[in-house]
């Protein structure tokens, strides 16, 4: 009997130790989903980038046998972008390029460094000396950057980062996660309403003004796109900020290297995080027609699972992969996806991971755990991988 998926970790920052026994049996393997759908788990590194861009599989969740991880998936589905196939993907993904480039995000890193460092000045205030992280840094750091980016009032912040947790967490029922897709849609449709007689600043504004009006977007589908920039734009990366300050902190010396490390040295770091920790596990896909890989077929209608974890611990790619090391070369990991489907914002991801690592590493010298590992909660197989509390003292 094939083994349950997902997989849940262990330790925060270590892939769950089942992918290990999928390893064993090639890089495809067959696992079993909640509703007892037999799906095909993808644990190589190179079979991983063939499939990703492979266009016979398909993103399009809007497909009837599309596969549902968990049962929150089933009622919660963010369908722009990630969700959707050529040419649909092309024509909205090109819209947002502009927005995300190395030349645009450069040009936020200020605004970025100011958020950063309010956020460290807010921790130290009145001679504290601990603080839970998750809430008080990790969150709030790309929760305000997106906001800025996209023209959203921040002041509505508990409101959406509540409903995406509703929305994301592997636990949440189907219910749940309904309703809470619901009121975002609803607050979004509110949004690009008010845009449309007073634009204001910000993509969102822009979107309204040079695709709404002209008839490129509908109503309905810039408010979908800016409820999925919203969603992924800060819970993805609020998590691996948060695990990546705990493995740093699990790890001192790479720490200390951190906080020495030119700007080469301070990207290359963020890099070899990304692949150590792939808090976004489990890429899914459906196979449009039948795909002969690796020795197997993979046919028509198959569900397939490509737990990028997996393939970034890959030891004839990434030598002694469970060793975290800022000093190698992690550039061709998967942990952004790859394809066509690529994280469009990789690049706002990888500049907010670096100011915001290496700012507090070096503000805070003294910056420890203040419980043990074991007492923080990982988040289960099924949502963005992370923790539920960081406590820490300096």
């Amino acid at each position: 009997m094939p083994p349950t998926f997902p997989m849940s970790r262990q330790c925060p920052y270590h892939p769950p130790a089942g992918y290990d026994a999928l390893r064993e049996e090639g890089p495809l393997a067959q696992v079993e989903l909640y509703d007892g759908r037999t799906a095909w788990a993808v644990t190589g590194y190179a079979e991983t980038r063939a499939l990703l861009t492979d266009p016979r599989l398909s993103s399009d969740r809007s497909r009837p046998d599309f596969p549902v991880l968990v049962p929150r998936m089933a009622a919660a589905k963010l369908v722009a972008l990630v969700g959707m196939d050529p040419p649909e993907h092309g024509v909205q993904r090109r819209m947002l390029i502009p927005s995300f480039t190395v030349k645009r995000v450069n040009s936020l890193r200020p605004a970025i460094r100011r958020t950063v460092v309010d956020r460290i000045e807010a921790l130290t205030a009145s001679g504290r000396r601990q603080a839970d992280l998750v809430p008080e840094f990790a969150l709030p750091v790309p929760s305000t950057v997106i906001c800025e980016l996209l023209g959203v009032p921040y002041t509505d912040h508990e409101f959406f980062e509540e409903q995406t947790r509703r929305m994301l967490h592997a636990t949440s029922t189907a219910e749940d996660a309904a309703a809470a897709a619901g009121a975002l849609v609803r607050y979004f449709d509110e949004l690009v309403g008010a845009r449309i007689d007073e634009p204001g600043e910000g993509l969102l504004g822009e979107l309204v003004a040079e695709r709404l009006v002209t008839g490129e977007l509908t109503r309905a589908e810039l408010s979908s796109i800016a409820m999925f920039l919203l969603v992924a734009g800060h819970e993805t990366t609020a998590n691996m900020i948060a695990l990546s300050i705990l493995a740093l902190l699990e790890h001192p010396k790479q720490l200390d290297r951190l906080r020495t490390a030119d700007a080469k040295g301070a990207s290359e770091a963020v890099e070899e995080l990304l692949r150590f920790l792939s808090v976004a596990d489990e890429l899914q896909r459906v196979a449009a027609a039948d795909i002969e890989i690796a020795g197997r077929v993979i046919r028509e209608g198959d569900a397939v699972y490509l737990p990028n974890a997996a393939a970034n611990r890959t030891p004839e790619v990434f030598p002694d992969p469970d060793t975290l090391d800022l000093g190698r070369s992690a550039r061709g990991h998967l942990a952004f996806g790859y394809g066509i489907h690529q994280c469009i914002g990789q690049n706002l991801a990888r500049a907010e991971l670096e100011i915001a690592l290496q700012e507090l590493a070096v503000r805070l010298p003294g910056l420890r755990l203040a419980e043990p590992v074991e007492r923080l909660g990982t988040k289960p197989g099924g949502s963005v991988q992370g923790i539920l509390r960081l406590p820490v003292a300096w």
